[in-house]
């Protein structure tokens, strides 16, 4: 008698199945025609508005667990879906509709002496491999802007966020129907076991193309360490808001409120104000006294101690961390050179703003710092695909190869050569 397989090679079995169909709907959606696939999204926009109680109710489930097991306040709000929330996904949706088809698109031609004429065209990446936690409009958004892109996608969510996301997904699968494109263009995982996430990460045979972390760094890491096929690397959110002596503090003020507290658990949140010592009168006391009457702990320099009793002393490592949390740390720099110097030695590349009236000491900050996305008057929360007119996107890719910043439907798109002759033969 044959031994019952392990629960692993169940879920190895699983996932093959779900790479092939993935690979056999990718080769209809790289020829599927622009109408084809916003018309999926309209009709996904419109399942997932009538399915609005189905999905609350689902995502009750999964925030009553994340709060049995003790989970912090950002983590939670993270995973909560609302009326709001789920309009503005489904708003979201139709918005990627409306986007130009970037398959197809030239994006350069040129001829060669030799009558040889060549084009430049985008065409899908494939099938995108989607590794997310606790988000479950993440589920709409990447499998919305990789059908946009013609890519075929496996999303496998956290457990956190399962019963939200297969609701959701539900109505991107109704969106496929309608359409008459293939269901399995949107896959979402069926099963919690991690070990799915391995064979994601060893690439289904082949079947993905790309994988895109959404997570936290622990994920993250482990996704960059064991994939056997290309990453979209998103590290921490480790943003900095640097308020220079130039700077209108009636700006400054409400924009660093902006920055930490409108969402504190999302990756473009600001976890370190640097502000430049300096200045002339006092900056740091409108500053630090907004964000603890905002109800943020503050742990600072011996400069900021100074300001007000509730600040705690930072600790060492209090510089370069990602909070996600309704926690700043505050550091005193010497000018912009300063900031520059602390932004390279503890940020992530994520997003860093400068608040400045200086033109100069703007333009130096935006052509020094290395990171995505660097922001002048501006808060580090903008740090989002569909603030860029993306429509959405699947994460801020931190790296610097192929995609970097928010990672929308061009972002997933790769390109081919198309060339022309008419009978030339290279000489010998």
């Amino acid at each position: 008698m044959n031994k019952p397989e392990r629960i692993d090679d169940d879920t190895a079995k699983l996932m093959r199945g779900i790479g092939e169909a993935a690979k056999a709907a990718s080769r209809r959606l790289a020829i599927a025609t622009a109408i084809e696939k916003n018309a999926a999204l309209v009709a996904a926009a419109k399942a997932l508005r009538a399915a609005t109680p189905k999905i609350l109710a689902a995502n009750v489930k999964d925030i009553e667990a994340a709060k049995a097991a003790g989970r912090p306040a950002a983590f939670v709000d993270r995973l909560l879906l609302d009326e709001k929330r789920i309009a503005g996904i489904a708003t979201g949706l139709e918005e990627i509709a409306e986007l130009p088809d970037p398959v197809g698109t030239v994006l350069a031609e040129w001829t060669r002496p030799n009558g040889l004429r060549f084009q430049r065209v985008r065409v899908p990446l494939g099938t995108i491999g989607i590794i997310y936690e606790s988000r479950p409009n993440v589920t709409a958004d990447a499998g919305a802007l990789s059908l946009k892109a013609g890519n075929a996608a496996i999303l496998r969510g956290g457990s956190e966020s399962h019963h939200s996301s297969v609701a959701v997904h539900d109505a991107l699968v109704e969106g496929l129907r309608a359409a008459g494109l293939p269901e399995a263009a949107i896959q979402l995982v069926p099963t919690t076991d991690r070990a799915a996430v391995g064979e994601m990460l060893r690439g289904l045979n082949g079947a993905i193309d790309v994988i895109v972390p959404r997570g936290g760094k622990g994920l993250v890491q482990r996704v960059q360490e064991e994939a056997r096929v290309p990453v979209f690397a998103h590290l921490e959110g480790i943003c900095h808001t640097y308020v220079d002596q130039g700077a209108n503090m009636d700006i400054a003020v409400p924009l660093v409120l902006n920055a930490k507290m409108r969402r504190t658990g999302v990756c473009g949140a600001t976890e370190c104000l640097l502000v430049d010592k300096n200045a002339q009168g006092d900056f740091l006391t409108p500053l630090v006294k907004g964000l603890l009457d905002a109800g943020c702990e503050i742990r600072g320099d011996a400069e900021t101690e100074k300001v007000d009793p509730r600040v705690k002393r930072a600790a060492p490592d209090d510089y370069g961390k990602e909070f996600l949390d309704a926690i700043i740390a505050v550091k005193t720099v010497d000018g912009v050179d300063g900031a520059i110097d602390h932004i390279a030695r503890f940020g992530s590349q994520h997003t860093d703003a400068i608040i400045t009236e200086c033109d100069a000491t703007a333009e130096r900050f935006l052509n020094r710092v290395d990171s995505a996305i660097v922001l002048v008057n501006a808060s580090t929360q903008f740090a989002d695909g569909g603030e860029f007119g993306f429509g959405g996107e699947i994460g801020i890719a931190t790296g610097k190869m192929h995609a970097r910043g928010p990672v929308g439907v061009e972002q997933l798109t790769s390109f081919k050569y198309k060339v022309r002759g008419n009978g030339q033969i290279r000489p010998k």
